[in-house]
C-alpha cells in the first residue's frame, strides 16, 4: 500500500498519545540515520522508545537521544529497562519531516 509519508501504518505504543516510554536501551554501535528523521547516537549512549512502527517497516521504532528524537533500526538497541508491559496498537500519524 502506498503510506505516502509514514512508514507503515500502525504502531504500539504505552499510551493513547505515545508519549510514555516504553523502554531504554543502549547503543551496541554508532549510528547515522539517511536524513533528519532519523536520530543519530553512538556506541553506548541511552536511547529511549516511545513507540514501535508495525507492519511494514518492523525493523524501525522511534525515540530519543538527549534533546534529539526520531526512528532508529530496533536490532542496535539492547533493552536494558521496560516502563511499560501494556502496548495499545495504533495508527500512525504522518511521519517526522524533515525541515
Amino acid at each position: 500500500p502506498d503510506l505516502g509519508r509514514r512508514f507503515a501504518e500502525r504502531k504500539r505504543c504505552a499510551d493513547l498519545e505515545c508519549s510514555m516510554l516504553m523502554c531504554r536501551g543502549k547503543a551496541m554501535r554508532d549510528f547515522k540515520g539517511p536524513d533528519c528523521r532519523f536520530v543519530n547516537f553512538k556506541k553506548g549512549e541511552a536511547v529511549y522508545v516511545y513507540y514501535k512502527l508495525i507492519g511494514e517497516s518492523t525493523e524501525l521504532w522511534a525515540g530519543s537521544v538527549g534533546s534529539d528524537f526520531g526512528y532508529f533500526p530496533k536490532d542496535l538497541l539492547e533493552i536494558n529497562h521496560n516502563y511499560s508491559n501494556e502496548e495499545l496498537e495504533l495508527p500512525t500519524d504522518v511521519s517526522l519531516t524533515c525541515f
